[in-house]
Protein backbone atom coordinates (compact mmCIF):
# COMPACT_ATOMS: atom_id res chain seq x y z
CA UNK A 1 0.00 0.00 0.00
CA UNK A 2 3.12 2.60 0.57
CA UNK A 3 3.76 2.72 -2.78
CA UNK A 4 0.20 3.78 -3.74
CA UNK A 5 0.23 6.35 -1.13
CA UNK A 6 -0.61 9.87 -2.40
CA UNK A 7 2.46 12.25 -2.07
CA UNK A 8 3.67 15.84 -2.82
CA UNK A 9 4.86 14.68 -5.43
CA UNK A 10 2.03 12.92 -6.77
CA UNK A 11 -0.70 14.75 -4.67
CA UNK A 12 -4.19 12.64 -4.60
CA UNK A 13 -6.79 15.12 -6.66
CA UNK A 14 -10.02 15.66 -5.07
CA UNK A 15 -12.77 17.43 -7.06
CA UNK A 16 -15.72 19.37 -5.55
CA UNK A 17 -17.99 22.53 -5.78
CA UNK A 18 -16.71 25.66 -4.67
CA UNK A 19 -19.65 26.73 -2.14
CA UNK A 20 -18.56 26.87 1.31
CA UNK A 21 -19.84 23.97 2.59
CA UNK A 22 -18.83 21.87 -0.36
CA UNK A 23 -15.06 22.94 0.27
CA UNK A 24 -15.72 21.86 3.97
CA UNK A 25 -16.73 18.27 2.81
CA UNK A 26 -13.29 18.41 0.53
CA UNK A 27 -11.47 19.10 3.52
CA UNK A 28 -12.71 16.31 5.66
CA UNK A 29 -11.89 13.81 3.43
CA UNK A 30 -8.88 15.31 3.16
CA UNK A 31 -8.40 15.34 7.10
CA UNK A 32 -9.68 11.68 7.53
CA UNK A 33 -7.41 9.98 4.60
CA UNK A 34 -4.53 12.22 6.16
CA UNK A 35 -5.27 10.74 9.69
CA UNK A 36 -5.52 7.38 7.86
CA UNK A 37 -2.60 7.22 6.52
CA UNK A 38 -0.17 9.63 8.30
CA UNK A 39 -0.04 12.26 5.28
CA UNK A 40 1.25 15.05 4.55
CA UNK A 41 -1.49 18.10 3.19
CA UNK A 42 0.85 18.63 0.63
CA UNK A 43 -0.01 14.85 -0.49
CA UNK A 44 -3.70 16.09 -1.60
CA UNK A 45 -5.14 18.94 -3.76
CA UNK A 46 -8.27 20.28 -3.82
CA UNK A 47 -9.55 21.01 -7.41
CA UNK A 48 -12.42 23.19 -7.32
CA UNK A 49 -14.84 22.78 -10.46
CA UNK A 50 -17.67 24.44 -11.49
CA UNK A 51 -21.36 22.94 -11.98
CA UNK A 52 -23.74 24.34 -13.77
CA UNK A 53 -26.29 24.00 -10.47
CA UNK A 54 -24.20 26.61 -8.72
CA UNK A 55 -24.30 29.13 -11.46
CA UNK A 56 -27.32 29.45 -12.39
CA UNK A 57 -29.76 30.66 -9.53
CA UNK A 58 -32.32 32.53 -10.92
CA UNK A 59 -34.71 29.16 -11.37
CA UNK A 60 -36.35 26.36 -9.96
CA UNK A 61 -34.00 23.10 -10.26
CA UNK A 62 -37.18 20.95 -11.74
CA UNK A 63 -36.73 24.14 -14.55
CA UNK A 64 -33.19 23.14 -15.50
CA UNK A 65 -32.23 19.99 -15.32
CA UNK A 66 -32.55 18.66 -11.79
CA UNK A 67 -29.89 17.17 -9.61
CA UNK A 68 -27.53 16.37 -11.86
CA UNK A 69 -26.56 19.96 -12.43
CA UNK A 70 -24.46 19.82 -9.13
CA UNK A 71 -22.46 16.55 -10.72
CA UNK A 72 -22.24 16.27 -14.26
CA UNK A 73 -19.03 18.76 -14.70
CA UNK A 74 -17.55 16.98 -11.76
CA UNK A 75 -18.28 13.53 -12.76
CA UNK A 76 -16.77 14.16 -16.77
CA UNK A 77 -13.23 15.42 -14.73
CA UNK A 78 -13.60 12.35 -13.01
CA UNK A 79 -14.42 9.89 -15.74
CA UNK A 80 -11.32 11.94 -17.91
CA UNK A 81 -8.93 11.81 -15.23
CA UNK A 82 -8.51 15.37 -14.33
CA UNK A 83 -9.26 14.28 -10.56
CA UNK A 84 -8.86 10.70 -8.33
CA UNK A 85 -12.06 11.25 -6.30
CA UNK A 86 -15.39 13.60 -6.19
CA UNK A 87 -16.75 14.47 -3.03
CA UNK A 88 -20.85 14.93 -3.06
CA UNK A 89 -23.44 15.76 -0.57
CA UNK A 90 -25.42 12.58 -0.82
CA UNK A 91 -28.60 14.40 -1.15
CA UNK A 92 -28.04 15.67 -3.81
CA UNK A 93 -26.53 12.95 -6.26
CA UNK A 94 -28.68 10.92 -8.46
CA UNK A 95 -29.66 7.10 -7.56
CA UNK A 96 -27.48 6.35 -11.20
CA UNK A 97 -24.05 7.05 -11.70
CA UNK A 98 -22.70 7.62 -14.97
CA UNK A 99 -21.18 4.34 -16.50
CA UNK A 100 -17.50 4.20 -15.12
CA UNK A 101 -17.67 5.74 -11.42
CA UNK A 102 -18.77 4.09 -8.48
CA UNK A 103 -20.03 5.28 -5.62
CA UNK A 104 -19.06 2.67 -1.97
CA UNK A 105 -17.27 5.34 0.37
CA UNK A 106 -19.56 7.61 3.01
CA UNK A 107 -17.89 9.25 6.05
CA UNK A 108 -20.10 8.88 8.98
CA UNK A 109 -23.12 10.55 8.93
CA UNK A 110 -24.10 14.15 10.12
CA UNK A 111 -27.09 14.84 12.20
CA UNK A 112 -30.35 14.25 9.40
CA UNK A 113 -33.06 17.11 10.45
CA UNK A 114 -33.53 20.22 8.68
CA UNK A 115 -33.27 23.41 10.36
CA UNK A 116 -36.26 26.03 10.86
CA UNK A 117 -34.31 29.88 10.11
CA UNK A 118 -35.90 33.08 10.78
CA UNK A 119 -34.69 36.60 11.94
CA UNK A 120 -37.88 37.20 13.65
CA UNK A 121 -40.08 34.03 14.23
CA UNK A 122 -39.17 31.29 17.26
CA UNK A 123 -40.25 27.84 15.19
CA UNK A 124 -42.39 26.71 12.16
CA UNK A 125 -45.55 26.96 14.34
CA UNK A 126 -45.38 30.04 15.20
CA UNK A 127 -45.15 31.31 11.92
CA UNK A 128 -48.17 33.92 11.22
CA UNK A 129 -51.20 33.21 8.87
CA UNK A 130 -50.30 34.35 5.43
CA UNK A 131 -46.22 34.21 6.38
CA UNK A 132 -43.98 34.18 3.31
CA UNK A 133 -41.13 31.10 3.50
CA UNK A 134 -38.51 30.50 1.50
CA UNK A 135 -37.27 27.05 -0.30
CA UNK A 136 -35.83 25.44 -3.25
CA UNK A 137 -36.64 22.04 -1.85
CA UNK A 138 -40.00 20.57 -3.96
CA UNK A 139 -39.73 18.11 -1.09
CA UNK A 140 -39.96 20.56 1.67
CA UNK A 141 -42.44 23.28 -0.62
CA UNK A 142 -45.18 20.12 -0.36
CA UNK A 143 -44.43 19.03 3.23
CA UNK A 144 -45.32 22.82 4.33
CA UNK A 145 -47.94 23.23 1.71
CA UNK A 146 -49.85 19.97 3.30
CA UNK A 147 -49.58 21.20 6.77
CA UNK A 148 -49.55 24.91 6.23
CA UNK A 149 -51.61 25.94 3.16
CA UNK A 150 -51.40 29.14 5.06
CA UNK A 151 -48.48 30.13 4.10
CA UNK A 152 -46.81 31.82 1.00
CA UNK A 153 -44.06 29.32 -0.52
CA UNK A 154 -41.52 31.49 -2.86
CA UNK A 155 -38.49 30.11 -4.86
CA UNK A 156 -35.37 30.12 -2.28
CA UNK A 157 -31.93 29.07 -3.86
CA UNK A 158 -28.46 29.58 -3.23
CA UNK A 159 -25.68 28.77 -0.48
CA UNK A 160 -26.17 29.19 3.45
CA UNK A 161 -24.33 32.53 2.92
CA UNK A 162 -27.11 33.53 -0.09
CA UNK A 163 -29.92 32.68 1.87
CA UNK A 164 -29.22 33.89 4.85
CA UNK A 165 -28.96 37.33 2.91
CA UNK A 166 -31.84 37.24 1.67
CA UNK A 167 -33.15 36.59 4.75
CA UNK A 168 -31.76 39.55 5.88
CA UNK A 169 -33.10 41.71 2.76
CA UNK A 170 -37.29 40.89 3.76
CA UNK A 171 -37.52 37.98 0.70
CA UNK A 172 -38.95 35.71 3.32
CA UNK A 173 -39.69 35.84 6.81
CA UNK A 174 -38.36 32.00 7.13
CA UNK A 175 -36.64 29.49 5.31
CA UNK A 176 -34.99 25.46 6.10
CA UNK A 177 -31.95 24.56 5.80
CA UNK A 178 -29.95 21.38 6.50
CA UNK A 179 -28.71 20.78 10.15
CA UNK A 180 -26.19 18.83 8.77
CA UNK A 181 -24.89 21.68 6.60
CA UNK A 182 -25.13 24.23 9.34
CA UNK A 183 -23.37 22.04 11.66
CA UNK A 184 -20.09 21.55 9.52
CA UNK A 185 -19.89 25.26 8.66
CA UNK A 186 -20.20 25.80 12.82
CA UNK A 187 -23.39 28.47 11.85
CA UNK A 188 -25.56 26.10 13.72
CA UNK A 189 -26.81 29.20 16.03
CA UNK A 190 -28.67 30.70 12.71
CA UNK A 191 -31.00 28.19 13.52
CA UNK A 192 -34.19 28.68 15.75
CA UNK A 193 -33.73 24.48 16.10
CA UNK A 194 -33.71 21.59 14.15
CA UNK A 195 -37.63 20.05 13.28
CA UNK A 196 -38.31 17.05 14.31
CA UNK A 197 -38.07 13.94 11.72
CA UNK A 198 -41.80 12.83 12.55
CA UNK A 199 -42.60 16.39 11.91
CA UNK A 200 -40.92 16.91 8.83
CA UNK A 201 -39.29 13.56 7.03
CA UNK A 202 -36.03 14.46 5.52
CA UNK A 203 -34.79 14.30 1.96
CA UNK A 204 -33.10 10.99 1.19
CA UNK A 205 -29.21 10.78 2.22
CA UNK A 206 -29.55 13.73 3.74
CA UNK A 207 -26.86 14.81 5.98
CA UNK A 208 -24.10 12.12 4.43
CA UNK A 209 -21.24 12.63 1.99
CA UNK A 210 -19.94 10.03 -0.33
CA UNK A 211 -16.70 9.84 -2.00
CA UNK A 212 -17.34 8.62 -6.19
CA UNK A 213 -14.02 7.00 -8.02
CA UNK A 214 -13.43 5.32 -10.90
CA UNK A 215 -14.61 1.90 -10.63
CA UNK A 216 -11.67 0.33 -12.28
CA UNK A 217 -9.20 2.51 -9.72
CA UNK A 218 -8.43 -0.15 -7.32
CA UNK A 219 -5.73 2.29 -5.81
CA UNK A 220 -8.58 4.95 -4.63
CA UNK A 221 -10.53 1.82 -3.87
CA UNK A 222 -7.82 0.53 -1.29
CA UNK A 223 -7.35 4.41 -0.04
CA UNK A 224 -11.09 4.73 0.28
CA UNK A 225 -11.66 1.40 2.12
CA UNK A 226 -10.15 2.82 5.48
CA UNK A 227 -12.10 5.58 6.15
CA UNK A 228 -15.45 4.11 4.58
CA UNK A 229 -18.54 4.36 7.71
CA UNK A 230 -19.97 1.31 6.99
CA UNK A 231 -23.45 2.14 9.13
CA UNK A 232 -23.75 5.34 6.86
CA UNK A 233 -23.36 3.13 4.05
CA UNK A 234 -26.13 0.94 5.37
CA UNK A 235 -28.69 3.42 5.74
CA UNK A 236 -28.18 4.39 2.62
CA UNK A 237 -28.46 1.89 0.79
CA UNK A 238 -31.96 1.47 1.55
CA UNK A 239 -32.60 4.79 1.43
CA UNK A 240 -31.45 5.17 -2.48
CA UNK A 241 -32.99 2.03 -3.46
CA UNK A 242 -36.38 3.44 -2.12
CA UNK A 243 -35.62 6.75 -4.20
CA UNK A 244 -34.85 5.00 -7.47
CA UNK A 245 -37.73 2.79 -7.30
CA UNK A 246 -39.57 6.03 -6.95
CA UNK A 247 -37.39 7.51 -10.10
CA UNK A 248 -36.68 10.09 -7.69
CA UNK A 249 -35.79 13.83 -9.01
CA UNK A 250 -36.33 17.01 -8.22
CA UNK A 251 -39.83 16.76 -9.87
CA UNK A 252 -41.09 14.64 -7.17
CA UNK A 253 -41.25 15.57 -3.40
CA UNK A 254 -39.65 12.26 -1.81
CA UNK A 255 -38.77 11.98 1.86
CA UNK A 256 -37.30 8.86 2.81
CA UNK A 257 -34.65 7.83 6.26
CA UNK A 258 -33.42 4.90 7.26
CA UNK A 259 -32.07 4.21 11.11
CA UNK A 260 -30.19 1.11 12.23
CA UNK A 261 -31.21 -0.54 16.26
CA UNK A 262 -29.06 -3.56 16.58
CA UNK A 263 -28.99 -5.85 13.82
CA UNK A 264 -32.55 -4.43 12.59
CA UNK A 265 -33.07 -1.67 9.70
CA UNK A 266 -36.25 0.79 10.00
CA UNK A 267 -37.13 2.56 7.22
CA UNK A 268 -39.44 5.32 7.01
CA UNK A 269 -40.94 6.69 3.89
CA UNK A 270 -42.93 9.76 2.76
CA UNK A 271 -43.92 10.86 -1.13
CA UNK A 272 -46.24 13.76 -1.60
CA UNK A 273 -48.41 15.64 -4.34
CA UNK A 274 -46.14 18.46 -5.11
CA UNK A 275 -48.72 20.93 -4.39
CA UNK A 276 -49.16 19.64 -1.08
CA UNK A 277 -52.70 18.14 -1.54
CA UNK A 278 -51.65 14.90 -0.60
CA UNK A 279 -49.30 12.46 1.14
CA UNK A 280 -48.37 8.70 1.33
CA UNK A 281 -46.19 7.50 4.01
CA UNK A 282 -45.06 4.23 5.68
CA UNK A 283 -42.57 1.86 7.04
CA UNK A 284 -40.79 -1.24 7.57
CA UNK A 285 -38.37 -3.03 9.61
CA UNK A 286 -35.85 -6.20 8.65
CA UNK A 287 -32.33 -7.42 8.79
CA UNK A 288 -29.66 -4.57 7.94
CA UNK A 289 -28.28 -6.60 5.02
CA UNK A 290 -31.72 -7.00 3.13
CA UNK A 291 -32.20 -2.73 3.09
CA UNK A 292 -31.66 -2.31 -0.40
CA UNK A 293 -34.86 -4.58 -0.90
CA UNK A 294 -36.80 -2.59 2.04
CA UNK A 295 -36.16 0.29 0.29
CA UNK A 296 -37.43 -1.08 -3.01
CA UNK A 297 -40.46 -3.11 -1.33
CA UNK A 298 -41.37 0.39 0.74
CA UNK A 299 -41.42 2.37 -2.46
CA UNK A 300 -43.47 -0.33 -4.11
CA UNK A 301 -46.35 -0.26 -1.27
CA UNK A 302 -46.28 3.35 -1.53
CA UNK A 303 -46.82 3.38 -5.20
CA UNK A 304 -49.50 1.24 -4.66
CA UNK A 305 -51.47 3.66 -1.92
CA UNK A 306 -51.07 6.30 -4.39
CA UNK A 307 -52.50 5.22 -7.15
CA UNK A 308 -51.57 6.34 -10.69
CA UNK A 309 -50.83 10.03 -11.64
CA UNK A 310 -50.12 10.47 -8.09
CA UNK A 311 -46.75 12.84 -9.17
CA UNK A 312 -49.16 14.46 -11.64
Amino acid sequence: MSDNLPSPARPLKIGTRGSPLALWQAHEVRRCLREAFSLPEAAFEIVVIKVTGDQIQDKALREIGGKGLFTREIEEALLDGGIDIAVHSMKDMPTVQPEGLILDCYLPREDVRDAFVSPGVPSLADLPHGAVVGSSSLRRRAQLALRRPDLKLVEFRGNVQTRMRKLEDGVAQATFLAMAGLNRLGMASVARGPIAVEEMLPAVAQGAIGIERRERDARMAGLLAAIHHRETGERLAAERAFLARLDGSCETPIAGLALIEADTLWLRGEILRPDGSASVTGDLRGPVADGAELGRTLAAELLGRAGPGFFD
